[in-house]
């Protein structure tokens, strides 16, 4: 290295632009990255040695220093293997920077001087400008963004304190410490109490807080702690290749100080997940909670229920005492014979709380009287909760049963379970009013929460931005209701496969499922080798999908009576789907949902679904082939689809040609697709167009020519979306109410004069960013 730095030093810069072009040739791991270097500085070279022809290399000598620079980093990026994932990221982050700070100096100090000299074209300034412009803007990922951070506690603590103190002493002696113990008895809320204590914070340089639960995924934690630190979006082929990056991420954030990892919520037959974090390196533990006993792997500390004191305090704060008065002792006798039957689990006292609070005395006595006496809760717990789930009405013991058909620990969008709900339970009607009030009645009895994504009101049936999450524990309860019944007599069946394993009950099937909603789970190992079933009953299919490809099962073809299709994917990466031609000519299919998924803009028109009503992409890619197919009429393959929602679909530039040709549509929602930059201009064709929403698409500059033609067009929502130009032929509608902000307001109210009862509604824009902890 001294040999090629005294030879820089003492050099021309344009010698040793020329010798670092040659070395970034040699560096084969980075090939495609050090090739483009290359290019870059031979574009940058005829520039430098004009510099040099004025003799004004004085003017170079902060370009000569950055060539020094760039060579140590090309020499380092020599030493990196090809397989190494981890470094071949970060090294290909410092060679885009070194890009960037020399095409910076040409704009800034070079160009100025070969202007003033006559020496330079526009057309060198213009490729000089437009190379820094792609490499100062980075790739948007915000739905990845602080995946591993330690969540907020929202609760009062209760008898946590000497468990605190008693964790903490473990976990200092320790490398690795699995906290167990049974469904509810506060395993997440310790921990995070541990995350957030003084001394911990001190002690550990970072934290990381990763949820595993009941489908691990080793790639995915793993690529999140790498999207958390500052790389890129890295791929592993396989698990082995995740392990290396692994390693090589902890070994390089433990040179900065001691780091903490929690896995929460770690299942049985998860002990080789466990044996790939625990990694002996100095500075680094692993903190895990799980209700099984990893005793035989790791150093565990067993939480035991709250104590007489503690335990009570907590109900007192979640149930107030009956309305009607009692005297002190009668309402310390029933106090006492609750908590005899919570024992002194966190989660089952605030249930039975939050059910009693404002409850009169009469409620409170039948409560405690309908509770037969029974053995110790560490094995009943979903016993004690089933008080709560026999008080439902019979609509909503329907509803929560329905909760057991997601994972768990997940955030649910509230417009995928109403989807769901329409279909099962509408009996034709397609308001969702009625189905919003069922997820608040089961959230006002602690069976799930409800969180806003933002501070805006639901309204007109959209309801993206709210979420719906629910504990495992009462996701357990819903489960082992549906379980009471034999298998092929459900009406509701989950059916689970670890890589390409099927639970015994399939491998054998000889009569047709009865469900009339079935889930189907896989893992990211799983190869799309489906078994056979025939399911006749379906009308709602959730599929919860992990793997990078999946083929949809063919045994869909049988499902005649399927109404609504969701497909959700928990990986890493947009899945590639496949087979889904088995969806055409389903008779009475009305719903697809579509979820980080990767599809072309053909694949819907071309099933050919005559009964389909709405259609929703989340987080979706899209892909090519946005070209109009003349073979494809679109008002007679979809002839009855009246409502398409887009969402945070991030290569969404332009619509697929056949949205405007969609002519039954009434609802058309495009909501946080910053890439959109254009509406198809034939939007007249939509005549049927009642709402429009544009809300976070801040790339998109105005509205097509033709809305004007649209008359039955009532509702414009664009909120947190400025600077929108809006053309002559808006003053055409009538009776138009407009939800917007400020800036945008303003161009509306200009129109008031030549519109016809025109409404402006204007918001201030909201800069929410609660949506990063949905994914």
């Amino acid at each position: 290295m001294n040999d090629w730095l005294s030879l820089v030093l003492g050099a021309l810069a344009s010698e040793g632009l020329k010798l670092l072009i040659a070395e970034a040739k040699k560096v084969l791991a980075f090939k495609s990255v050090s090739n483009e270097l290359a290019s870059d500085m031979e574009f940058l070279l005829p520039v430098i040695t004009q510099i040099e022809s004025l003799q004004d290399v004085m003017e170079l000598r902060d370009f000569k220093d950055m060539i020094v620079d760039a060579l140590v980093v090309v020499e380092e990026c020599s030493g990196v293997k090809k397989w190494n994932l981890v470094f071949k990221s970060k090294y290909t982050r410092k060679v885009m920077e070194i890009n960037r700070k020399m095409f910076k100096f040409c704009q800034i100090q070079i160009l100025p001087l070969l202007f003033r000299n006559q020496l330079q074209s526009n057309n060198d300034l213009q490729i000089i400008n437009k190379k820094l412009d792609l490499l100062s803007v980075s790739p948007p990922s915000p739905v990845f963004s602080k995946r591993c951070s330690v969540p907020k506690l929202n609760t009062v603590l209760f008898g946590l304190d000497w468990p605190l103190i008693e964790l903490k002493k473990k976990l200092l002696n320790n490398s690795v410490v699995v906290v167990s113990g049974p469904p509810g008895c506060g395993k997440t809320t310790l921990v995070t109490q541990l995350c957030d204590d003084p001394e911990i914070k001190g002690e550990f340089k970072k934290i990381f807080f990763s949820v595993v639960s009941n489908t691990p995924n080793f790639r995915a934690i793993v690529q999140n702690l790498l999207q958390d630190n500052g790389y890129g979006a890295i791929t592993f082929d396989d698990d082995s290749q995740a392990e290396t990056g692994l390693r090589d991420l902890l070994e390089e954030l433990t040179n900065d100080g001691p780091i903490l990892l929690v896995l929460d919520d770690v299942w049985h037959g998860s002990e080789l997940l466990l044996r790939k974090f625990q990694i002996e390196l100095e500075g680094y533990k692993l903190l895990v909670t799980s209700r099984f006993d990893f005793s035989s792997l790791c150093s565990t500390y067993h939480l035991k229920p709250l104590k007489d004191k503690d335990a009570r305090s907590l109900l007192i704060q979640w149930a107030s005492p009956p309305l009607h008065s009692t005297s002190q002792d009668e309402y310390e006798d029933l106090l006492q014979k609750i908590l005899k039957r919570c024992h002194g689990f966190p989660l089952v006292i605030e249930v039975v709380g939050i059910s009693l609070k404002g409850q009169a005395l009469y409620l409170w006595k039948g409560q405690v009287e309908s509770w037969s006496e029974g053995e110790t809760i560490l094995g009943n717990v979903l016993e004690r909760l089933q008080p709560t789930f026999n008080a439902l009405k019979p609509h909503l013991k329907e509803c929560f049963l329905d909760m057991g058909s997601f994972l768990e620990d997940q955030k649910i969008r509230a417009s995928l379970i109403i989807d769901i709900w329409v279909e099962l339970y509408g009996r034709g009607s397609t308001s969702t009013n009625m189905y919003m009030k069922y997820l608040n009645d089961l959230a006002s009895q602690n069976l799930l929460k409800l969180v806003p994504l933002g501070t805006n009101e639901h309204e007109d049936g959209f309801y993206n931005e709210l979420l719906v999450t629910q504990h495992d524990i009462l996701r357990e309860l819903a489960i082992f209701q549906r379980e009471l019944e034999p298998i092929l007599e459900r009406k509701k069946l989950n059916l689970e496969i670890r890589e390409d394993n099927y639970p015994d009950w399939c491998l054998n099937l000889t009569q047709p499922i009865n469900a009339r909603l079935l889930s189907i789970s896989t893992d990211d190992l799983f190869s799309s080798n489906w078994l056979e079933m025939d399911c006749p009953n379906v009308e709602a299919l959730v599929l919860n999908v992990s793997s990078s490809d999946y083929a949809l099962p063919s045994f869909i073809t049988g499902m005649k009576k399927l109404k609504v299709l969701t497909i959700t994917n928990h990986g890493f990466y947009p899945t590639r789907l496949s087979n889904f031609s088995c969806l055409s000519s389903l008779p009475n299919l009305k719903r697809i949902r579509l979820e980080k998924v990767s599809i072309t803009s053909l694949d819907i028109p071309q099933l050919q679904l005559g009964s389909l009503k709405k259609l929703s992409f989340v987080m979706c890619r899209f892909g090519g082939v946005f070209y109009e197919r003349e073979e494809i009429d679109v008002s007679k393959a979809l002839p009855s689809l009246q409502e398409i929602d887009i969402d945070y679909c991030y290569d969404l530039v332009e619509l697929p040609y056949w949205v405007s040709k969609v002519v039954s549509l009434k609802t058309l929602s495009i909501t946080n697709c910053d890439k959109l930059s254009i509406l198809p201009e034939d939007m007249g064709n939509l005549s049927k167009l009642e709402m429009l929403r544009l809300c976070s698409c801040n790339n998109l500059s105005e509205l097509p020519e033709e809305i004007g033609k649209l008359q039955k067009l009532k509702k414009i929502w664009m909120r947190n979306y400025t600077g929108c130009k809006l053309p002559d032929s808006v003053t055409n509608l009538e009776n138009l109410e407009v939800k917007c902000d400020e800036e945008t307001g303003f161009l509306w109210e200009r129109l008031k004069p030549k519109m016809i009862n025109l409404r402006v509604h204007k918001e201030e824009t909201e800069h929410n960013l609660n949506w990063l902890q949905t994914f």
